[in-house]
């Protein structure tokens, strides 16, 4: 899952939102950092409303991660999208090829929120901008024992930059799918890509109910 189809349940509760995103957010400053669920556990336990409600949004970004990536349908996406990027860049990149089948299903599924519902990032960037940067970063530290400077910067340039707008449409997309993989050491893709984004779109548009449905025995939150 990316930012909105982690977070698009919980705009009533600004630092919970937040706490879904953290893990995504930690990828962008850095990599080696994560916040792990055994970690964050305790501080569900802790004084402070908003520091609990961080930790019960980053435990539910693992909790939606665990379903979401082994549902069959996120699968059989994956495996479809790696297939058209080989049409794209060829046999020997297999890398590339599946990391790119992977993050442009969950990207396409962010679009097709947004589409479905026009108010949504709105809302959701309404709802971010009351979470606080500093305490994110706080909390975060806490948990890792590590020092993520930067991390309330990025918090605010998030809120400021509303890139997940940019997923609508194939060209905007394919920069935002470019400026990923310069951040982890990858070639970027040619203009032509967008030919692939737009097979890729309405694939991932016609499943995306089916991305979204929740096992009942995984139970749904973790708050």
């Amino acid at each position: 899952m990316n930012y909105l189809a982690h977070g698009r349940r919980y705009l009533d509760r600004p630092s919970f939102l937040a706490g879904t995103a953290i893990p995504d957010w930690l990828n962008v400053v850095n990599r080696r950092i994560k916040a792990r669920p055994k970690a964050t556990r305790p501080l569900l336990e802790d004084s402070d409303k908003d520091v609990r409600e961080l930790a019960a949004g980053i435990l539910q970004h693992h909790h939606d991660d665990g379903w979401f990536h082994r549902s069959e349908s996120f699968i059989e996406l994956t495996l479809m999208a790696t297939y058209q990027w080989r049409e794209l860049l060829g046999d020997e990149d297999r890398l590339r090829r599946r990391f790119l089948g992977h993050i442009v299903v969950e990207l396409l599924l962010d679009a097709e929120l947004a589409r479905r519902q026009p108010a949504l990032l709105d809302d959701y960037y309404l709802a971010m901008q009351s979470a606080s940067p500093g305490l994110v970063q706080a909390v975060v530290q806490r948990i890792t024992g590590q020092p993520v400077d930067g991390l309330a910067r990025l918090v605010e340039g998030f809120c400021q930059l509303r890139f997940l707008y940019d997923y609508l449409e194939d060209g905007t997309l394919l920069e935002r799918i470019n400026q990923v993989l310069k951040r982890v050491g990858v070639e970027e893709l040619p203009g032509t890509a967008v030919e692939v984004l737009a097979r890729l779109r309405p694939c991932v548009a016609e499943r995306a109910d089916q991305l979204l449905s929740e096992p009942a025995e995984t139970g749904s939150r973790v708050d």
